[in-house]
């Protein structure tokens, strides 16, 4: 993972916005000739790497481009990508938000429908009036494991690598990312094979290790996009004890650290998230709560939200907890959930707080998550360009 010890590096949480000319051919895909798809999706993950750089971006992702998105408004595809390269799923007929309540008890924690989400539901009235600016995309039935779950993604996710491996080249990029789902992410669909959550896990598991290992093989950095660890607070209903919820967590996270066995930690950064649709956010479980099982994940770099109005406050959750040597922290520094641009000071004050805390080096400047479908491609481009910019003025005030 790259490391400075002269300046503050940049980088962002993974989805980028796609190009019309992208969308276009997702919505269409199937009956584009494979070659001629193949090829719009190579230069178009060469042309997004070249913007980051230009924006100043250092460590560089394909946007996800290679997660399909045929809407300029989409907040699951970091997650449903991974339903096309995967078996023993099929197609479910009930959306997400329509799906049966389910409820916890003491010492019993299970995740309830999407559309019994305990912020939803403390929030009827506006989640439900078009005009609230509320936004949470809308999604495709999800489908459910009927059957023993085994990756079949070696073509999708060798495409993946060999397209960003050509954009590194073609940039003068010096490191690449490539972001794929966590077992505990991977878990949350409904299941009627296994005999439990215990064996859903597990198999999740052993499906996602190949898509790291692929990825990590080729020398490349693998994001494992986690917010199941901090959003799944808010699917519990009734709010459960943090204990009961911490162990309900504990497994997810074990889970990823089986897969992530014999992988070099230097090659994993993890993203923590509470979600990323634009909602009041009021049943977010605080970071203090999660930092330390945070930090027990394998994996060298941590990427969480910590710009948006729920979360800024909690880089003081760093004067308590100690980064282990050797780690790194990728705080969001500017946030998907506003539009409104950041000013470079702010940004290079946002910095300053965590660098002060866990050192300058171990930090890289990040955004909170996603960009891609949900805020508008000039803005998300702007919001780079104005990391950059403050991580640029950071930098000279930490350095003098």
């Amino acid at each position: 993972m790259l490391h400075s010890a002269e300046r503050i590096l940049t980088t962002h949480a993974g989805s980028l916005p796609r190009t019309p000319a992208l969308l276009e051919a997702n919505r269409a895909k199937g009956s584009v000739p494979e070659a001629e798809y193949d090829q719009l999706l190579q230069d178009s993950v060469v042309d997004v790497v070249r913007r980051q750089r230009e924006a100043g971006i250092d460590v560089v992702n394909d946007g996800e481009y290679g997660h399909v998105m045929a809407s300029e408004v989409d907040y699951g595809a970091w997650w449903h990508y991974v339903f096309a390269r995967i078996s023993g799923l099929t197609p479910g007929e009930v959306g997400l938000w329509e799906q049966e309540p389910q409820r916890s008890s003491p010492g019993h924690v299970v995740l309830t429908s999407f559309g019994d989400r305990r912020d939803r539901q403390t929030f009827n009235d506006a989640y439900t009036d078009p005009t609230s600016g509320i936004t949470t995309g809308k999604q495709a039935p999800f489908p459910k494991i009927t059957g023993k779950l085994e990756y079949t993604g070696h073509a999708a996710v060798e495409a993946d690598i060999r397209n960003l491996k050509a954009a590194l080249q073609a940039t003068g990029a010096s490191e690449g990312y490539l972001a794929a789902l966590s077992p505990g992410s991977c878990a949350r669909l409904e299941n009627t094979h296994y005999a439990d959550e215990d064996e859903v896990l597990a198999a999740c598991a052993e499906v996602m290790r190949e898509e790291y290992r692929a990825i990590t093989d080729a020398g490349l950095v693998v994001q494992i996009d986690d917010p199941s660890i901090a959003e799944n607070w808010d699917q519990v209903n009734p709010e459960p004890g943090v204990e009961d919820y911490l162990a309900f967590t504990r497994k997810r996270v074990e889970a990823l650290n089986y897969a992530l066995e014999g992988i070099p930690e230097e090659q994993v950064r993890f993203h923590l998230c509470w979600g990323s649709w634009h909602g009041p956010h009021t049943t977010d479980l605080g970071f203090e709560h999660l930092v330390e099982l945070m930090l027990s994940i394998r994996a060298g770099g941590y990427s969480f939200e910590a710009a948006n109005a729920r979360h800024e406050h909690e880089w003081k959750v760093w004067q308590d907890h100690e980064l282990p040597e050797g780690k790194v922290i990728i705080p969001g520094i500017v946030s998907h959930a506003t539009n409104v641009v950041e000013h470079p000071e702010l940004v290079a004050d946002r910095i300053e707080r965590f660098a002060r805390q866990v050192g300058r080096e171990n930090v890289i400047a990040s955004t909170d998550c996603g960009l891609g479908g949900r805020i508008h491609p000039q803005i998300a481009a702007a919001k780079l360009e104005t990391l950059a910019r403050g991580a640029e003025l950071a930098s000279r005030r930490l350095w003098s």
